[in-house]
């Protein structure tokens, strides 16, 4: 199966080419229109970026999705789920005013804003998957309850899945913090003893308090670890490192949350990846390094694993940037997120992606 994916380039040359409209023309060339029926509660899912985070999507680009979708109809929501670390979003009261700090409220977004997880993020659905690793999946409730869903992504670089777009947006941001620990349970980090130097930052930071000091070195239970990775960001030494033979697993357990995402509402979704500000690092972070690639465009499509190899081979297109965190891989036609992080291949996403029928790796990219 091929699927269409279609890309509106940044190289604006006059008004009707404006980021914003050519928003509002994926969103009809690609046939979002009709996958939305009249009087639909339909969820925009998203990511309104850790406080301190400045390269989430704007709130503009998200208006006029908001905007298309009531017109063909719906009654758009934007929603976004708890987080399993401790941070800015980790409550819907935190998440929410987080939200509105970064100009995500109804006057500008056009939508009211929805955590679909509930307040501790409890508000959830088990969904049948039937996959290698997982038998059910946890989804949060009102992304469940929702009648269609635009998955709005910016892609980036992860440190573990390699990339974040809408496959990961899908199995990891609809997930609530249970069904988060569920994928990064086959991840835990390892402690490098000669490193550690027994500050408890990592104590601290871990959610689940699975990392205790004992002689003066960070030791991690794996009974109470999940994954989340926090001890990482946390150490200064770099004592807490990622055991990459398990990361595999860690992805292929995140594609099958994403198909659990939308394997209730099919027909009715769509995505599109914001391929600007293409940073290092995940949203997720309270901070945003430089791009590192020049800012692509903007996609649209009705299979995640499409766009999301549309993106890739879009980003790998580009003359990588110099001086940021891509430290090699610079060229065209290389990969450029294994040039920030080396053992991450996201690939893996897309070919497990397909594999389990959540979409097709092979795609028509339609110039609009």
């Amino acid at each position: 199966m091929v699927s269409d994916v279609y890309f509106a380039s940044m190289m604006a040359k006059r008004p009707v080419e404006e980021e914003v409209v050519r928003v509002r023309r994926l969103f009809s060339t690609a046939g979002f229109d009709d996958l939305i029926h009249e009087g639909d509660l339909t969820a925009i899912k998203l990511h309104f970026g850790e406080r301190g985070n400045e390269t989430y999507l704007k709130p503009a680009f998200v208006r006029q999705v908001a905007d298309a979708v009531r017109e063909s109809g719906g009654r758009p929501f934007l929603t976004d789920t708890a987080t399993l670390y401790h941070g800015s979003r980790e409550n819907a009261v935190d998440h929410l005013l987080t939200a509105i700090d970064h100009g995500f409220d109804l006057s500008s977004a056009g939508a009211p804003l929805i955590i679909a997880d509930g307040l501790l993020g409890d508000n959830f659905v088990e969904v049948e998957v039937g996959k290698s690793h997982l038998k059910r999946v946890k989804i949060a409730g009102d992304i469940a309850a929702a009648d269609s869903m635009i998955v709005v992504s910016h892609l980036k670089g992860h440190g573990m899945a390699g990339f974040g777009g809408a496959i990961k947006n899908l199995g990891m941001g609809c997930a609530p913090p249970i069904g988060k620990a569920d994928q990064h349970r086959a991840s835990q980090p390892l402690v490098v003893e000669e490193r550690c130097t027994g500050c408890g930052n990592c104590s601290s930071a871990c959610p689940e308090s699975a990392v205790l000091l004992e002689g003066g070195t960070a030791l991690i239970d794996p009974e109470i670890c999940v994954g989340c990775g926090a001890c990482l960001v946390a150490c200064p030494e770099g004592a807490m490192v990622l055991d990459w033979e398990t990361i595999p697993i860690f992805l292929e357990r995140m594609v099958e949350y994403a198909f659990g995402a939308v394997s209730e509402k099919e027909g009715r979704f769509g995505f599109f990846n914001f391929v600007i500000d293409v940073t290092p690092d995940c949203d997720c972070l309270p901070w945003s390094g430089a791009p590192i690639v020049p800012d692509v465009g903007v996609l649209a499509s009705r299979d995640p694993v499409a766009i999301d190899a549309a993106s890739l081979d879009l980003v790998n297109g580009q003359e990588g940037i110099r001086g940021t965190a891509l430290k090699a891989h610079h060229r065209r036609g290389e990969d450029k997120f294994r040039g920030v992080w080396p053992e991450a291949d996201g690939r893996l996403q897309i070919k497990y992606g397909e594999e389990i029928g959540l979409g097709s790796s092979r795609y028509r990219l339609i110039e609009v």
